[in-house]
């Protein structure tokens, strides 16, 4: 269907990481709903501009955004069926403007909740007992805007506690300090994120974390699999998680406490969870407003056979979410594979015609002892075509090579399992695909990770 330049979408911002889903969005928009495309954010690119109709330049951080999407898009409101927020730097301004222009969206206001860690343990602790009644943990936190700051709060958490941005995601510029670690290291650690402020919070007394995603009542809980030591950074998620009734009862509780807090009601979630050892207990890592990254809107489509995608722009534009998810018909995750030594790479380093993942998969199928087809890829991608330097130590997501998702029909076999043996087997394989290179470095690795704008995530 040719779209209606009389009948509009809005896309407020995303980040460069999901332009795919942006595509998808926009082409689902024009078939399924005659609708054309119109996307607002900062310093729009030449691809923008081939996946939308119309582009506004826009930066959604500006003090003055919303007031100016609104001078511009005021005149023209009729022509806007529906819209949706797709970042978190828009989580709020963009809800604020779809508001003021009549359009359906969750809650502006306590949106500011899912942009910012310290609004939402303000916004927790102001519901301390309420939540505890819910068995959920409201850990102490703290703003720090100096090295006294951070030695003041040290002092009150002598077990340990996280330092990390307010503001930023991605697993960027978490740093967590366990007694004896040098508190000032540290310190300099989140220096460059002090501006936009910077959060200390004890640390949540369990190992287990999960997600819980999904859109309006459909819900689906994600297993999380985190690197362990002073970087706590994600290298895996894993759909469905496996949980007995009383630990998926624990999640979607607090799950949905969350969305409450924040806002959330018919849009897109990702809440980050960790839970008790017994599974009667959690607490929030941080909620988002936003489709889950990682592929997890992708792993759901393997999984339960709903593009969740299409579901969102559907429910924008008024028709009622579905109720409930079919029944999982495989396993599937997303995996970040990094490098075994700390190097500078690129993509073009591999020898050409190689396939160094699936060279992997096969190797660990093979060691499953997993039938053929039983472990499919299903997606690759390098992360960035740049030479850069890796570590073999991720400390942010910056620090991989690349991602790759699987599907897994095997039964009775555990993806989590699975995951560990395809990261190793992945170190392997890239070896082999790469002959000749020098992979050490000559220097150490600075401690500041690079520019987080030159690596795509979630790559294309």
């Amino acid at each position: 269907m040719m779209p209606d330049t009389t009948s509009r979408f809005l896309i407020i911002d995303y980040n460069l990481s999901r332009v795919d889903d942006v595509r998808h969005i926009s082409t689902y928009v024009r078939e399924r709903h005659g609708a054309a495309v119109t996307l607002i954010r900062g310093a729009p690119t030449p691809t923008d501009a081939g996946m939308c109709d119309e582009v506004i330049d826009l930066d959604p951080l500006r003090s003055d955004f919303v007031d100016a999407a609104e001078e511009l898009l005021r005149p023209r409101r009729e022509e806007f069926g529906a819209g949706i927020v797709f970042s978190d730097n828009a989580v709020h301004s963009g809800a604020v403007l779809l508001e003021r222009l009549g359009l359906a969206v969750d809650n502006a206001e306590l949106a500011a909740g899912a942009f910012c860690k310290h609004e939402y343990r303000l916004g927790e602790a102001g519901h301390r007992r309420l939540l505890s009644a819910q068995r959920l943990l409201v850990p102490d936190f703290a703003t720090v805007d100096s090295l006294q700051d951070l030695h003041a709060f040290a002092a009150a958490h002598p077990d340990g506690f996280v330092v990390k941005p307010a503001k930023e995601g991605n697993n960027r510029g978490v740093v967590m300090v366990r007694p004896g670690d040098d508190v000032e290291a540290a310190f300099g650690e989140v220096l460059p994120y002090l501006e936009g402020g910077v959060v200390c919070e004890e640390i949540l007394p369990w190992v287990r974390e999960f997600s819980f995603d999904g859109l309006g009542p459909l819900s689906f809980v994600t297993a999380k699999i985190s690197a362990t030591g002073r970087y706590p950074v994600e290298v895996a998620q894993v759909l469905p998680a496996r949980l007995n009734h009383v630990e998926r009862a624990t999640l979607e509780r607090t799950g949905r406490q969350v969305n409450w807090l924040v806002g959330q009601l018919e849009g897109p979630f990702h809440n980050e969870i960790k839970l008790s050892d017994d599974g009667s207990r959690a607490a929030v890592v941080e909620p988002n407003r936003r489709p889950a990254g990682m592929k997890i809107w992708s792993l759901a489509r393997w999984v339960y056979g709903i593009d969740l995608y299409h579901r969102w722009v559907d429910v924008a534009f008024g028709r009622a979410a579905d109720l409930s998810l079919p029944e999982p018909t495989c396993q599937a995750a997303t995996v970040l594979l990094g490098v075994r030594t700390d190097r500078l790479f690129s993509p073009d380093d591999v020898t050409p015609g190689a396939s160094p993942f699936a060279q992997a998969v096969a190797a660990t199928a093979a060691l499953h002892g997993f039938g053929p087809h039983e472990l499919v890829v299903k997606e690759f991608a390098w992360l960035s075509p740049q030479r850069r330097p890796l570590r073999a130590t991720a400390r942010d997501n910056a620090d991989f090579a690349a991602q790759g998702c699987v599907v897994l029909t095997a039964p009775g076999a555990d993806m989590s399992d699975v995951v560990q043996t395809l990261r190793r087997a992945w170190l392997d394989a890239l070896d082999d695909a790469c002959p000749g290179l020098d992979r050490e470095l000559p220097e150490p690795l600075p401690t500041v990770s690079p520019d987080p704008t030159t690596v795509m995530e979630a790559a294309r």
